[in-house]
C-alpha cells in the first residue's frame, strides 16, 4: 500500500466477484478433469455384461482345475512371464498370447510376440516405464482357455 492512502471498502460487488470467481475456477478445473478422464479411460471390459457372466462359473472351475499359477516381470525391454502347474514345474501350453497396456488408456496396447525359453515366455517389448497391465491368455493342450490379468511395474 503506498503511503498515505486508504484502504478501498469491501463491497458486495467485491465479494460477488471474488466468489463467483473462485467458483468459477473450480468448476473449470472440474469440468477439465472429468473431460480428460473420460477421454482416456476405455471403460468398456465387456460389451454385455451378462451374456459374458452366463458360463463364468464354469471357465473359472476349468481354469482352477489346471492349478496354474503365473507370475510376469518386464526388465530391459523383455517381457517374461512364467506358468507353473500344481507341481511347481513349467506348465505345459498349447499356445499364449497376451495384450499388455497401460490401466487406464488403450492408446499404448500391443500385443507382444512370445517365445519359450529356459521354462518361460519371452517377448522383446519397447515400452515406457511405470504401469502396465498384461492381459494374458495362454490355452493348454486339452484345449481349456486360461485367462490372467498381471499387473506390473517397469521400472529402470
Amino acid at each position: 500500500m503506498m503511503a498515505g492512502s486508504t484502504p478501498r471498502e469491501l463491497t458486495g460487488r467485491m465479494v460477488l466477484a471474488i466468489t463467483v470467481t473462485a467458483f468459477g475456477i473450480i468448476i473449470a478445473v472440474n469440468v477439465v478433469m472429468a473431460w480428460f478422464a473420460v477421454e482416456t479411460f476405455p471403460g468398456l471390459e465387456v460389451r454385455n455384461s451378462y451374456v459374458a457372466s452366463q458360463g463364468f462359473n464354469q471357465r473359472l472351475a476349468d481354469q482352477r482345475r489346471l492349478g496354474w499359477q503365473t507370475d510376469a516381470e518386464m526388465r530391459g525391454g523383455t517381457l517374461t512371464v512364467w506358468i507353473t502347474g500344481a507341481d511347481g514345474a513349467p506348465a505345459q501350453v498349447a499356445s499364449i498370447s497376451g495384450i499388455l497396456g497401460r490401466p487406464t488408456t488403450e492408446r499404448e496396447d500391443m500385443s507382444p510376440e512370445f517365445s519359450y525359453r529356459d521354462g518361460a515366455f519371452v517377448a522383446p517389448v519397447d515400452v515406457d516405464y511405470g504401469n502396465w497391465d498384461l492381459r494374458l491368455t495362454a490355452i493348454a493342450p486339452d484345449g481349456t482357455e486360461f485367462n490372467q490379468r498381471i499387473e506390473l511395474i517397469h521400472r529402470r
